[in-house]
């Protein structure tokens, strides 16, 4: 049975558009520095699918739908010290972090803002949403997926 999850990202770190542009649509999601976020996504499956969520920008939201193609393995970035996400604790034999594998699905017609969201009423149980919730990786129950997906099909906001 599938999962859906909400994974925030810097669109000037790494945006839906660099996931589409790689080699199969598909990369790793590496640097997650958080045990709560980490979790998850070791609880992630093959198949399960996410919300890509646009952070720390002009207009933050989800604008697209990726899965889940590859479950958690050891996060390498963790074990390279030229890495920004180097942590000297992970060692390859006991690896701290993990990533997973992501593909490309479906391009929203349009942002669906962190200000929309919070205007709907389906959605006001979301985590997403809960005050001082800043986790990147976080599950999302299949209405609230189903709900924001069709947002953002839609041509416009409501």
């Amino acid at each position: 049975m599938s999962r859906y999850w909400l994974m925030k990202s810097e669109p000037t770190v790494f945006s839906f558009d660099d996931l589409r542009a790689r080699p199969g649509s598909t990369d790793h999601w590496e640097g997650v520095r958080n045990y709560q976020a980490r979790n998850n996504m070791r609880e992630m499956q093959r198949g399960d699918l996410m919300l890509f969520y646009h952070s720390n920008c002009e207009l933050p939201g989800v604008v697209g739908i990726a899965e889940i193609v590859r479950e958690a393995y050891p996060d390498f970035t963790a074990f390279d010290p030229a890495s920004h996400y180097y942590d000297p604790k992970s060692l390859p034999e006991v690896p701290r972090w993990f990533m997973v594998d992501v593909k490309w699905k479906e391009a929203f017609k349009r942002t669906v803002s962190l200000r929309e969201m919070r205007e709907v009423p389906e959605l006001r149980g979301m985590l997403l949403l809960r005050k001082g919730q800043r986790l990147s990786v976080m599950p999302v129950t299949k209405d609230e997926f189903e709900k924001i997906r069709s947002l953002g099909r839609s041509s416009g906001q409501g």
